[in-house]
C-alpha cells in the first residue's frame, strides 16, 4: 500500500514540531487554510546540474481546470440536442477511444453515433475552438507560477485536439503539453498515468501537486502518493497553493527568467 505521507524534498526543511502534524503532511483535496504551509526549498535538477529544481512541480489537469470545456452547453447546441439525448446517442467509446490516440479524428466521425449518423466534423470543431476560454482567474495563477520559476505541466484526458486549445490560447506560454492521453495511451484515473508522470518527471511523487476538478482524478493521484487539489475556482485554488507554501510574489517581467 502506498503511503499517503508526502516525503518530497520541499518539506525536508520544516521543523520537527511542525512537520510531525499529521494536518500539515496529509495530502489535500480541497481548501486547507489551517493546515501548516511548508516552505518551498529547491533540489538539484537532473536536466541543468549548474541550475536547481525549484519544487513543488504542478500538474494540471486542463478542461474545467484551466479552460472551459465545450462539451457541456455548446457541443449539445452544435447538435441541436438537449445533453440527456446527446449521452444516449453517442458511441459509449469513441470519444474515450479518440483521447487515448486509439482512433484518428476520421474513425471518430465515423462512430461518435451509435446509428452511425453523419456530422459536420469540421464544424463540430469549429464550435469547440470558438468556446475555448480560460477559466476565471486561472491564467493569472499560471502566469504568476511561471514568473516565479515553477515547473507546470499539463495532465489532461484529451485527444489530438489540444493543439487547436494551444492555437487559441496559448497555454505554452505557462506550460507543457507534456501528459496529455492521446500521446501517452493513458487516461485519468488510471494510476498507470499518474506513475507514467512521476517516472517521467524523475521525482517523489509527494514532491507533485495535481489539480482537478474531478474528485476520482484527485483520489487516483492520492493513491501514488501526490498531493491533489480539487478545484472549485481560481481563488481557492491560490489560497489552497499558498498553503502548500507555493510562492506567489509578483514578479516584475524584466525579472522572469527565460526557461
Amino acid at each position: 500500500m502506498v503511503s499517503l505521507l508526502p516525503r518530497a524534498p520541499y518539506l525536508a526543511s520544516i521543523p520537527k514540531s511542525t512537520s510531525s502534524s499529521s494536518s500539515a503532511l496529509r495530502p489535500l483535496c480541497m481548501s486547507t487554510t489551517s493546515a501548516a504551509a511548508p516552505t518551498a526549498a529547491a533540489a538539484p535538477a537532473e536536466a541543468a546540474p549548474s541550475r536547481q529544481r525549484k519544487l513543488p512541480v504542478l500538474l494540471f489537469d486542463v478542461m474545467d481546470t484551466v479552460v472551459r470545456d465545450p462539451f457541456y452547453h455548446h457541443i449539445p447546441a452544435f447538435f441541436q440536442m438537449s445533453m440527456k439525448e446527446l449521452l444516449e446517442s453517442k458511441h459509449p467509446t469513441a470519444w474515450s477511444e479518440f483521447e487515448m490516440g486509439l482512433i484518428d479524428e476520421n474513425e471518430l466521425a465515423k462512430k461518435f453515433f451509435n446509428d452511425g449518423r453523419s456530422f459536420d466534423l469540421e464544424g463540430l470543431k469549429t464550435c469547440m475552438v470558438r468556446a475555448y476560454e480560460y477559466v476565471d482567474g486561472v491564467e493569472d495563477i499560471l502566469c504568476n507560477l511561471k514568473q516565479n520559476n515553477y515547473e507546470v505541466h499539463a495532465f489532461t484526458n484529451y485527444p489530438v485536439w489540444y493543439q487547436l486549445v494551444e492555437e487559441k490560447l496559448k497555454l505554452s506560454k505557462y506550460l507543457s503539453w507534456t501528459f496529455c492521453s492521446c500521446t501517452i495511451g493513458k487516461r485519468k484515473p488510471s494510476p498507470d498515468f499518474y506513475l507514467h508522470a512521476v517516472h517521467h518527471l524523475n521525482i517523489d511523487p509527494a514532491s507533485c501537486i495535481f489539480i482537478d476538478d474531478r474528485m476520482a482524478n484527485i483520489e487516483a493521484a492520492f493513491s501514488v502518493g501526490m498531493i491533489g487539489l480539487h478545484f472549485t475556482n481560481a481563488e481557492v485554488l491560490k489560497k489552497d497553493l499558498c498553503s502548500l507554501g507555493v510562492e506567489f510574489e509578483h514578479v516584475h517581467q524584466g525579472q522572469m527568467q527565460v526557461q
